[in-house]
């Protein structure tokens, strides 16, 4: 059984409510409509995923939070989002990054010219410590992610895919965020890469009380380290709730754990055609 709205409000109303998207439609180039009214609340401290299969919004939602869509000429055209209650839809990039969001992008974006030490630098001159505290963050960042520690001189463009991941992940926590957008952490890595980044993902959160919204098509791992969950489909949220209660929903194991009602496993060609069940609606 789906969980009904007024629950999923209930849940989130236990904490602070750090970030609320209230409603928002977001639209390219005036014309591609992506977002349709999404809603979704992350609390104080508190990991939040965002699941759903490619096309579904997910990257744009984020974008949205960031303030990155103006560079992909996209806007939010309705609703609001408001960030520790000041509104932030109409506010630029790097004056959100001030404020303590901090997206990790999709893809490992880097200075591939720079060392592994001179790209975490400037992470620090990014976020809300305009690089005040350059060498004590460092000594932070390597605390968490040790292999940058030893690979600090070595140039980022040779760093294998992990390791990348690690930097872009230890350039953004330079920054001091109260919230880190993190869009698709796990993608091309090794199982065993994938569980040790997301216990370092859980540690920042357990430790620096940094609050994550975590957008990830591997639902396993993502409703492992999550508290609280949303599903997108065409550009709206169709369910969300505990991250205990989606995992033992039908429809999420079905289609995103690959696992049918009698606990087998099902090949992804045998669902990708997927069609949301009527009490997803509502």
């Amino acid at each position: 059984m789906a969980v009904s709205r007024s629950y999923a409000a209930d849940c989130q109303r236990s904490v602070a409510a750090m970030l609320v998207l209230n409603n928002i439609e977001v639209i390219y180039l005036n014309v591609i409509l992506v977002l349709k009214g999404v809603s979704l609340t992350v609390g104080d401290g508190k990991i939040v995923s965002l699941l759903g299969a490619n096309g579904a919004g997910k990257s744009t939602s984020l974008k949205a939070i960031s303030g990155l869509l103006s560079t992909e000429e996209g806007r939010v055209t309705d609703g609001n989002i408001e960030f520790d209650g000041v509104r932030i839809d109409n506010k630029q990039p790097e004056d959100i990054v001030k404020m303590g969001i901090i997206q990790v992008i999709e893809g490992r974006r880097l200075y591939k010219h720079l060392t592994v030490e001179e790209d975490l630098k400037l992470g620090g001159y990014y976020g809300s410590g305009r690089g005040t505290n350059v060498k004590s963050d460092l000594d932070t960042v390597y605390g968490y992610f040790p292999r940058l520690r030893d690979l600090r001189h070595g140039t980022t463009g040779f760093l294998s895919g992990g390791e990348q991941q690690m930097l872009v992940m230890a350039r953004a926590l330079m920054g001091r965020p109260k919230l880190m957008l993190l869009d698709e952490p796990s993608l091309g890595l090794a199982p065993l890469l994938v569980e040790e980044i997301f216990g370092i993902v859980k540690r920042i959160n357990a430790e620096e009380g940094t609050a994550v919204l975590l957008v990830e098509q591997n639902a396993v791992v993502a409703l492992e380290v999550a508290e609280y969950g949303y599903v997108m489909e065409n550009g709206r949220v169709v369910f969300d709730g505990p991250a205990s209660k989606l995992r033992d929903n039908e429809d999420i194991k079905e289609f995103y754990l690959g696992l049918s009602a009698l606990g087998e496993k099902k090949s992804y060609a045998e669902i990708k055609h997927y069609r949301r069940r009527k009490r997803w609606v509502g």
